[in-house]
């Protein structure tokens, strides 16, 4: 992989393993999509200490799932990418796994504590829990067991799902049911799973040449996602239409189709040369427009600080980057 025979040694070594093994630079997607959802439902990110368990829980589950990655591809990795943390020696295998499974009840218990730290007001306490709960079983079906399958892309998908819902799962509960979020919300989270469904798709085999079809039609599984984040507006209530900033049935669309033609333009020069290093970099590049969709969709929905203050995760991704591999 690219990233992975660069200089680093302004990082030390052992650190180096360990944000290798969590892909930090992506840490601050799974944030950006926290970010969003509490938005999107609650207009900013008050109760503060609410928004910052849920980012925090957000975190551990997903680099969770980085380091159970890894544990669950020990034989691939040892043939094909020895230099990772794992294979290398660097981390064992054996601390790795009590690593990814201990973030990973943390991160859930941690959410689970969410409505202890910060009140809101009629919340359904145990739903943010209930949503990591789910969220760490897309983790571990997808690692475990689904990612060498069909269906891993699905669960990947999944995983974003309910991160976007872990975001929506406290701020303004008391006017959700329990788990059944509204349709404007089961869109814009489904519309980033759905996006992460075709990035995955086109990923999957990224360490070697891959094969055109496939890489098409993640294109139109990532493009689908897109379009989902799109419409979304079409399914929006009263009261979240009422507190739209831009207008939602055509400048709204047009606006979000031209953030993502550098997106389409790059993965479609990879499937004109699908080589490893024209892949990866779209790969890349669609994993870190995750914070600008969502920086967007936070744009179209409250104050423009918000989207800004998302909008900003890119610069840590960006400069984490340029020592951490992240896919």
């Amino acid at each position: 992989m690219s990233g992975e025979n660069e200089d680093k040694s302004a990082v030390p070594s052992k650190l180096l393993a360990y944000l290798q093994l969590f892909r930090a630079p992506n840490v601050f997607t799974a944030i950006a999509d926290v970010a969003m959802g509490f938005v999107f439902v609650a207009g900013s990110l008050e109760p503060i200490s609410g928004f910052i368990c849920l980012a925090a829980a957000s975190c551990l589950l997903y680099t969770a799932g980085m380091v159970l990655n890894d544990v669950y591809d020990f034989e691939v990795d040892t043939k094909e990418r020895p230099s990772r943390p794992l294979p290398s020696g660097r981390i064992s295998r054996g601390h790795a796994q009590l690593l990814g499974y201990g973030l990973l009840a943390a991160g859930v218990l941690l959410a689970s504590c969410v409505n202890l730290i910060s009140t809101v007001e009629a919340s359904i306490v145990w739903r943010s829990g209930a949503v990591a709960l789910l969220l760490a079983a897309c983790v571990i079906a997808y690692d475990k067991t689904l990612k060498k399958t069909p269906l891993g892309p699905f669960a990947m998908g999944a995983c974003r799902f309910f991160n976007v819902l872990l975001g929506m799962s406290l701020a303004g509960a008391g006017n959700i049911t329990p788990l059944a979020f509204d349709a404007s919300h089961l869109a814009v989270a489904g519309g980033i799973g759905v996006y992460i469904v075709g990035v995955t798709w086109f990923a999957r085999t990224e360490a070697k040449d891959s094969s055109r079809l496939l890489l098409m039609f993640g294109v139109g599984l990532m493009a689908t996602g897109v379009m989902m984040l799109a419409f979304f507006p079409s399914f929006a209530t009263p009261e979240l239409a009422a507190r739209f900033r831009i207008e939602p049935t055509f400048v709204w669309p047009m606006a979000l189709f031209l953030l993502t033609v550098s997106i389409l333009r790059r993965c479609l020069s990879a499937v004109a040369n699908p080589t490893p290093q024209q892949v990866q970099a779209a790969v890349k590049l669609s994993i870190m427009s995750l914070i600008v969709l969502d920086a967007s969709v936070a744009l179209l929905i409250a104050d423009w600080p918000y989207a800004v203050g998302i909008l900003a995760l890119i610069v840590p991704t960006l400069l984490i980057g340029k020592w951490i591999y992240s896919t």
